[in-house]
């Protein structure tokens, strides 16, 4: 089977060689404090080993309930934020049909699914229930407390929504909850309403917990293979366990080569698709390294951009803005689909010197050809290159990212693994809406806001 690739020599001309092995012993140190847990937040490292620890009567329980959900339902909403919807946004993203919003549930076969809980916007949320208002639907609500106020606040509206439609019987079969293995708000509610439940392991954080049910039910009632999945990032784990070496380790390679560039000026790096299926997974990305790395005043900067479509946008900034970014492309070698240019007599469009030629050939030659423009105007470039875009091979990225993204956390000499300045937006809403204990709070906010 083959493998993701890391590939760095569009870094050379800003980085040297050696500059990227001087990482090798931080790298080394930040390996073996994941892979033996001695690290800070070791407390959540229970996805190190979690590919190939995954409970095969799990898989299957997940298939079955996936089975029963998409039988009774055409849309399936996923109410989670950050990591708890991120994860198998990005994967249902990536390998669904690109129209499949158009499609005929015939032909689409699976539920259309949506997603919930991610934003407070009443707009959105009116919206969501008039669709819903029509069709037949399911959810999965996604949350170790059950008190986070996004998802809190759709689960309640939809949780009104179902029972009203289907009466409490009917809505007790059409909710799953994933959550804590014994306590919170969801976990009591589940109890007390008789919810199908999945746990979310404590030793798991939101971000890193695609490969948990947490992304492998609303994966599998999308209709995708999550035993691929798996075993996609089953593959990865065992690799970069075995070494730690820049030369054999690709995750050791991207870290190195990353915090090279960031030591050299390169503060801000942007992540580059081709296919507009891979928007989502660059999401993921952004979430998984900024709530990472972005603390006690260091951390790159994550960015995205799709292009070509972004090169008629963002790309005059790449080209020629300020020179504190570097790119990572996500390159991907094969498509599901091949599609060839047509012959056209009159070519006025002048395209007939790319007649009979696969769109793809012509996509990854404007990624080509994009890449050396940017290295030629001042920004480096890391390759990541995909075999294909499959559930093996996304699997692959997945658990390649996770583990990257540890090792450059503790390479940095932080906690890759707590988020404490999301805290700091959530203490100020409470106060401004007033909720009970946060008086001081809301006492001396409304006086500033006054001033």
């Amino acid at each position: 089977m083959k493998r993701i690739e890391v590939i760095v020599k569009n870094t050379s001309d800003f980085v040297s060689e050696e500059q990227i092995e001087g990482f090798q012993s931080l790298v080394s140190n930040a390996h073996e404090m994941t892979l033996n847990k001695t690290g800070k937040g070791n407390e959540f490292l229970g996805w190190v080993e979690l590919p190939s620890e995954i409970d095969q009567p799990l898989l299957a329980d997940i298939e079955s309930a996936a089975k029963k959900l998409a039988d009774i339902s055409d849309i399936f909403v996923v109410i989670g934020i950050g990591g708890s919807y991120l994860g198998a946004r990005a994967v249902i993203e990536a390998l669904k049909h690109n129209f499949d919003f158009l499609l005929a549930r015939e032909k689409r076969q699976k539920p259309f699914v949506v997603y919930a809980g991610q934003n407070i916007s009443g707009d959105y949320l009116s919206d969501l229930m008039n669709v819903l208002d029509d069709r037949d639907y399911s959810l999965a609500v996604i949350s170790k407390s059950g008190t986070t106020t996004e998802p809190a606040i759709a689960f309640r509206l939809l949780k009104t929504h179902l029972e009203n439609k289907y009466g409490k019987a009917g809505a007790q079969e059409r909710i799953v909850a994933i959550t804590d293995r014994e306590k919170g708000a969801l976990k009591q509610l589940s109890n007390n309403e008789g919810y199908k439940t999945y746990i979310v392991p404590d030793d798991v954080g939101g971000r890193y917990s695609v490969l948990t049910p947490v992304g492998l039910l609303p994966i599998a009632v999308a209709g995708f293979d999550i035993r691929q999945l798996v075993e996609g990032a089953k593959h990865m784990q065992k690799m970069l366990a075995a070494s730690s070496t820049i030369e054999t380790n690709p995750a050791a390679l991207y870290v190195a080569a990353r915090n090279a560039l960031y030591n050299s000026g390169k503060g801000i790096e942007v992540m580059v698709n081709y296919l507009p299926g891979l928007y989502y997974f660059t999401e993921w990305w952004k979430q998984l390294f900024g709530e990472s790395e972005g603390k006690e005043g260091k951390g790159i900067f994550p960015a995205g951009v799709s292009n070509t479509t972004d090169l008629h946008s963002m790309g005059q900034y790449i080209q020629d803005g300020e020179r504190n970014i570097f790119e990572t492309v996500l390159s991907v070698g094969k498509t599901k689909h091949e599609l060839k240019v047509p012959f056209d007599k009159d070519d006025l469009d002048s395209l007939n010197y790319i007649s009979g030629k696969n769109i793809h050939e012509v996509n990854q030659k404007a990624e080509i050809g994009t890449t050396l423009a940017h290295v030629d105007g001042g920004v480096p470039n890391i390759q990541i290159l995909i075999p294909e875009i499959n559930e093996y091979y996304l699997g692959q990225l997945i658990y390649f990212f996770e583990f990257g993204c540890a090792l450059s956390g503790y390479t940095l000499g932080i906690n890759p693994f707590d988020q404490p300045g999301v805290e700091a937006y959530k203490v100020n809403m409470f106060a401004l809406l007033k909720k009970k204990g946060f008086e001081k709070q809301t006492e001396d906010l409304y006086k500033r806001l006054d001033n």
